[in-house]
């Protein structure tokens, strides 16, 4: 372009209000380059060619050939020379100039930076004020100008430079963020490798430990062996001396018959039935009172047996009335239960309580060796049993209310009347200490189980064990008859529950869910779910009819002692380690928390209304609770 002009004064005021910045630093670029020359800007006008005034150039066909009988030298020259000027033209690669970017005006500039930042208001005024000056001919759209190149670019790196600003702020947070979940790590790390380091070290104390019991053990052998003989001597003794009592039962029995005939005034068979002659046993012990004591009821006791036969189980059991009461019952489950009053009636804890079927009487079981008949609601004592040796884990009463049944620690199982406070019946046969009892429906059978792996079932009017229950790997906690049937629930330690064929003393059905010892087990009041827990607090609900686990409630870590339901089924009452009451509501699930014992709770029971419940616990008291 011939001339340089610059831009004018006016677009420059325009443009540096606009901006809201002075152009004293782009007058400064100016005079610095002023040497190579100064910018200005154009504008140019692009026009498109019209087809119709285009002029087109012929071109030679290439495969002229020169016809035979005209061939000359000088022509053939001249051909070879045009073909390579053609190849020439066409080889040459027309450069057509680039199309000129038109740079932008400041009209449209300031247009877009108010668009752009949301100034409407301002936009609308520009434009209406601009477009009122461009009528009136005050300002004149050629002398405005074009925005320099240097204000877009600087715009455009602007741009650029806030958005690489946001992405450095986001890499720095996932640094940081990067930097906290190293130092995290890194502390497990530690922590872990300290752990490590720990167990490896406890690893070699155990196995030194274990190295030196070993070693402990070796060095008991011999004493071992001296005590295996010295049993296998005791044993012949022993056999020894059950040869000589049944001798000696054997002189009794005709020394009574000489005195029975002496009574009788059968002088004349004396001399005939001397027990022992002087001449074969100089120093035998005559019989005393108490040996003939003995032999007498030894002989009673035959003659009874003689006279009793064995009960039979009943075949045609009528139907459970819980069912029909528990559809009757529409009152709401009550779970709002205050403690009431406190029984101090144990000088050691609690193990068992038992509601009276009839009566608003209680029996409560301790570990003193006595159990308690008290009445209700005052809780004064009524009647006392202290026959048993050890510790009583459990009893029962009769169906009819009129006796009661006890398990204790010194391996028996004692029928009592309570009417006279006196004890019946004792079974004795298992092997160690026995842990529950039930009574059949009927009231003529007793169940026990016992920590000896084996559950037993007496015969009351027989007085005899009918029938021994094995299956149980291990202690057998808890057993209870299936109302109104002839089938038996038994929970054991070995996390099993088993459901048994009293008649014919077989296992019909074995639960597993359980992962710790079962501590009890029992029926709900129409039969139709099995309730048990273990000694980790979980309490697990079954479906009796499919065999099936229907929930699973942990209130651990303390263990569930025992569980109970109340009369109308629809609550669960557990008594736990810890000394809560747990009371679970089968309907909605919730689990509500009765607090009042200071230590451990041992058992508990709901009144037959379901207005009161009652817990006993290790301090030797049991707990009203209404």
């Amino acid at each position: 372009m011939a001339a340089q002009r610059g831009m004018p004064s006016s677009a420059l005021q325009v443009l540096e209000e606009a901006l809201g910045m002075g152009l004293t630093d782009a007058r400064d670029t100016a005079s610095a380059v002023a040497a190579e020359g100064a910018y200005y800007l154009e504008q140019v006008t692009i026009t498109e060619a019209s087809e119709d005034d285009y002029e087109y150039e012929e071109i030679p066909d290439d495969n002229f050939s020169i016809p035979e009988g005209e061939e000359d030298l000088a022509k053939a020259i001249q051909m070879v020379q045009e073909q390579a000027t053609d190849t020439h033209i066409l080889e040459e690669k027309t450069d057509l100039p680039s199309k000129h970017v038109a740079p932008e005006v400041i009209e449209d500039f300031l247009c877009n930076f108010l668009m752009r930042m949301g100034m409407t208001r301002t936009l609308d005024c520009f434009q209406s004020e601009w477009y009122e000056f461009i009528q009136k001919g005050v300002t004149e759209v050629r002398d405005v100008g074009n925005v320099p190149d240097v204000y877009t670019q600087n715009m455009l790196l602007e741009t650029e430079n806030k958005n690489l600003k946001k992405d450095l702020k986001h890499y720095k947070q996932a640094a940081d963020k990067a930097r906290e979940e190293l130092l995290k790590t890194q502390k497990e790390r530690d922590f872990h490798r300290m752990h490590h380091k720990r167990t490896v070290q406890e690893k070699n104390k155990l196995i030194n430990d274990l190295k030196g019991l070993k070693l402990h053990y070796a060095s008991y052998e011999p004493t071992i062996r001296v005590l295996h003989e010295k049993h296998h001597t005791l044993l012949k003794q022993k056999m020894l001396t059950s040869l000589q009592r049944d001798r000696a039962v054997k002189q009794i029995s005709r020394v009574q018959a000489t005195l029975m005939c002496a009574e009788s005034g059968c002088s004349n068979s004396v001399p005939e039935i001397r027990a022992i002659p002087s001449r074969e046993k100089k120093n035998a012990p005559g019989p005393t009172q108490n040996d003939l004591h003995e032999t007498r009821e030894q002989d009673k006791y035959k003659t009874k047996m003689k006279n009793k036969t064995d009960s039979k189980f009943p075949t045609d059991l009528q139907p459970n009335p819980n069912l029909y009461f528990c559809k009757e019952n529409n009152r709401p489950a009550k779970f709002d239960y205050k403690l009431n009053n406190i029984f101090r009636l144990h000088s050691l804890p609690v193990s068992c309580i038992a509601i009276h079927p009839r009566k608003d009487i209680l029996v409560s079981c301790g570990e003193d060796h006595i159990w308690k008949l008290v009445g209700l609601p005052k809780g004064n004592v009524l009647l006392t049993g202290c026959s048993h040796t050890d510790w009583l884990s459990n009893c029962c009463f009769h169906p009819s209310g009129n006796k009661l049944a006890t398990a204790s620690g010194d391996t028996t199982v004692k029928l009592w009347n309570l009417s006279k406070g006196n004890c019946l019946l004792t079974f004795e046969g298992h092997g160690h200490a026995v842990w529950s009892c039930t009574w059949h429906t009927c009231g003529d059978f007793v169940a026990s189980s016992s920590l000896d792996t084996t559950s037993k079932i007496w015969d009351v009017n027989s007085e005899r064990c009918r029938c021994t229950l094995y299956g149980h790997t291990d202690s057998v906690n808890s057993i209870e008859f299936f109302p109104y049937s002839n089938t038996l629930l038994t929970g054991s330690a070995d996390k099993s529950l088993s459901l048994w064929d009293a008649r014919t003393g077989k296992c019909e059905q074995t639960l597993y869910g359980h992962m710790h010892s079962i501590n009890d087990a029992t029926f709900a009041p129409r039969g139709h779910i099995i309730a048990s827990c273990d000694s980790c607090g979980v309490t697990k609900l079954w479906d009796f009819r499919k065999l099936l686990p229907i929930v699973s409630i942990d209130t651990g870590p303390s263990p569930g002692n025992e569980v109970n339901f109340d009369s109308s089924g629809r609550v669960l009452a557990q008594a736990s380690g810890n000394g809560v009451i747990h009371l679970l509501d089968l309907k909605s699930g919730e689990i509500h928390k009765l607090m009042g014992h200071e230590n451990e709770a041992h058992t508990v029971v709901f009144s037959h209304d379901g207005e009161s419940l009652f817990s006993g616990g290790s301090d030797g008291t049991v707990r009203k609770w209404s």
